[in-house]
């Protein structure tokens, strides 16, 4: 199964991305563009490709270590770039340092579970809009967010989520993500994952 381990920002936050997304969906070249869906949204804080099923139950127990020696910690949304003409993103603050943080310690934990990970060089917390094809330019996209400060809100968990790329061959079909367990941040109360899901359905 493909795994990735995130932290979600909760629907109001969602809500106001939205409203700021759907002006840049106004922009000249829009139609261009792969914009991701609202209930994708997510800060990857590691990427672990394909895991054996065998392997999950150590790496949750391990999530979940590395979720207790995190307190809680504010974020927001804010800003945006993009990487070359490949991907459009939405930036972090407030609480940037805490996600680096917790991402270094989730990648640990994955290594600790004996999965392969790489090491991030220089994390840099993003959220994917959209994706680029045909040499789309994103820099206008990325400047029309600069002035984007979205509210804070307390991140309070790390979610180990499932996702299913699409086999259709359908144009526009989505990745499919199930949440497979959430890891709640300075040791609250576990909560177990519920079917398939977008993350941002609840991340």
């Amino acid at each position: 199964m493909r795994l990735f381990v995130a932290v979600v920002p909760p629907d109001a936050v969602a809500a106001e991305l939205a409203s700021a997304v759907a002006s840049l969906r106004e922009l000249p070249g829009s139609g261009a563009l792969r914009w991701t869906a609202r209930e994708s949204w997510h800060f990857t804080l590691a990427f672990l490709g394909e895991v054996d099923e065998a392997a999950v139950p150590g790496l949750t127990a391990r999530l979940g270590r590395a979720a207790h020696r995190t307190p809680p910690f504010s974020l927001a949304l804010r800003g945006g770039g993009h990487f070359g003409d490949r991907a459009l993103w939405v930036g972090a603050a407030g609480g940037a340092p805490e996600l680096r943080l917790l991402a270094r310690r989730t990648e640990a934990a994955a290594r600790k579970a004996g999965l392969a990970v790489e090491e991030h060089r220089a994390y840099r917390p993003h959220l994917t809009l959209a994706r680029g094809r045909g040499g789309t330019e994103l820099g206008p996209y990325a400047d029309a967010l600069d002035a984007f400060r979205g509210a804070p809100w307390t991140v309070r968990e790390l979610t180990l989520v499932r996702s299913e790329l699409p086999r259709s061959g359908v144009p526009g079909e989505r990745p499919r993500y199930e949440v497979l367990g959430r890891r709640p941040l300075g040791g609250g109360a576990a909560s177990p994952g519920g079917g398939s899901r977008e993350p941002g359905g609840a991340g």
